[in-house]
């Protein structure tokens, strides 16, 4: 490890941390349309933080959404160049009755920050822009071309940088990119993550009769538009969880049987897993896939919320015309996007109960992809990480998407790194998330290690 980086981040432990809950402060809910200063607000925090670091050529980019922010510094040639990722924005707090401390007001606990946006990405994202900053403090430059490309949207879609980086790809141009958006697989345990599955996120709308009707007056005759849509979406999976979606498992691969044999290793608890991150009386899924299998290498469908009727207090006896589910499906890598998509709303048009008209709404779709772990960069990342951390690297997949990964694939056709120091047990989306203040600083050097030896 690089002793005088090490120290200056050690020297200065109070300040990162209380720069970091700065950040967090700012409520920057990029879904609440209330919080649009807040999140323009976290812009320019960001787009000052690196200024400060010693970054050039600050843009803080308006889009139709969120804006993004843009650095770089381009004084190293010869040596590669590694495009920095991260989002500032973070997911709604609610509810707010299980914090056991406000959602913005970060506090220590047990080694822990908690708060929103604690790891999900504002920690991590800043390791990135601390890391710099700590790399010209020491020695007065870097040791390679550095470009960061930070976005507010992330939580809603990330529509406006998927356009960007699309538009923009010689002014992108990498050779690497960096995400910190990932968990460690364990407490201690470097981890950096090889696959990630992909996204489509939809509406299903039912309708039924013409208008709300009374159900004394109707029921038995007219079709309802809840349990309609309850009906439909209860035939999408089967009672092992296979999804019946016809050609749905066209192109999914298996993991390779090293990957396999690697997943095995890894100090999986089916038990505490269970009770400790799940927390139900069960498991679920395919039966004879192991879970490592279920949450990494097969697609899911899952059903994230149904509205429709009458939902207040007391009672009102309609029967609802209308209803709506959000419904995702997790692609794995080689999937096709449209494929599937075409192939659900086919479903949905055969098997919509009698008197219901069903429509699919594609609000996003992103595909699955793997890294290659013998890429030189992803290799040097495995080096600085394991030694850092003083334990061997080990390669994951991870069961979320980051469609920007998939962007950086297909427009400036190079590879991410996806070097992640969040923790299993952290709380992402839910109330009490929390990052270990540790893993804090641990990234910080772990970041600049990377691009120093990188740069070597």
């Amino acid at each position: 490890m690089s002793n005088p980086i090490d120290a200056y981040i050690q020297e200065n432990r109070p300040r990162l941390l209380d720069e970091l809950k700065d950040f967090i402060r700012i409520p920057s809910i990029s879904t609440l349309p209330e919080h649009k200063a807040d999140v323009e607000r976290a812009a320019r925090f960001v787009s000052g933080s690196l200024q400060r670091a010693g970054m050039e050529n600050i843009e803080i980019v308006p889009t139709a959404g969120h804006p993004l922010v843009y650095a770089d510094w381009l004084h190293a040639p010869g040596k590669p160049t590694v495009l920095c990722y991260g989002h500032y924005d973070v997911q709604p707090a609610d509810p707010l009755e299980l914090w056991i401390t406000p959602a913005f007001e970060p506090t220590e606990r047990d080694g822990n920050l908690y708060a929103r946006g604690a790891v999900d990405d504002k920690g991590q994202m800043y390791m990135h822009i601390k890391a710099i900053e700590a790399l010209r403090a020491v020695n007065g430059t870097l040791p390679l071309n550095v470009k960061f490309l930070i976005e507010g949207e992330e939580e809603v879609g990330g529509a406006s940088i998927a356009k960007y980086v699309a538009q923009n790809s010689a002014k992108l141009k990498a050779d690497v990119a960096l995400v910190s958006d990932t968990a460690m697989y364990a407490e201690g345990m470097p981890t950096l993550c090889i696959g990630l599955r992909g996204l489509i996120y939809m509406e299903v709308e039912a309708s039924g009769p013409a208008r709300d009707l009374h159900s004394g007056l109707y029921g038995g005759a007219a079709p309802n538009a809840v349990y309609g849509l309850i009906e439909l979406l209860a035939k999408a999976k089967d009672a092992n969880g296979a999804i019946q979606i016809p050609g749905i498992y066209d192109g999914v691969e298996e993991p390779a049987a090293a990957e396999l044999e690697s997943w095995k290793r890894l100090p999986f608890d089916e038990r505490e897993f269970l009770e400790k991150e799940v927390g139900s009386t069960e498991l679920t899924g395919e039966p004879d896939r192991t879970v490592l299998e279920r949450v990494w290498s097969r697609p899911t469908l899952e059903v994230h919320g149904i509205a429709g009727g009458f939902t207040a207090a007391g009672a009102k006896t309609v029967i609802p015309a209308k209803a709506t589910a959000k419904v995702s499906i997790r692609l794995v890598p080689r999937q096709d996007p449209d494929a599937v998509i075409a192939a659900f709303r086919e479903w949905v048009k055969k098997n919509a109960p009698k008197g219901i008209q069903a429509e699919v709404r594609v609000l996003s779709a992103s595909p699955g992809l793997v890294v290659n772990p013998d890429h030189p960069a992803i290799e040097v990342a495995a080096r600085a990480f394991g030694e850092v951390f003083g334990k061997q690297t080990v390669f994951i997949r991870s069961g979320g998407s980051i469609p920007i990964v998939g962007d950086f694939a297909n427009h400036l056709k190079i590879p991410t790194i996806l070097m992640g120091f969040g923790l299993p047990d952290d709380g992402l989306h839910s109330p009490n998330e929390k990052y270990r203040i540790e893993n804090y600083y641990l990234g910080i050097m772990t970041v600049a290690h990377f691009l120093e030896l990188y740069g070597g």
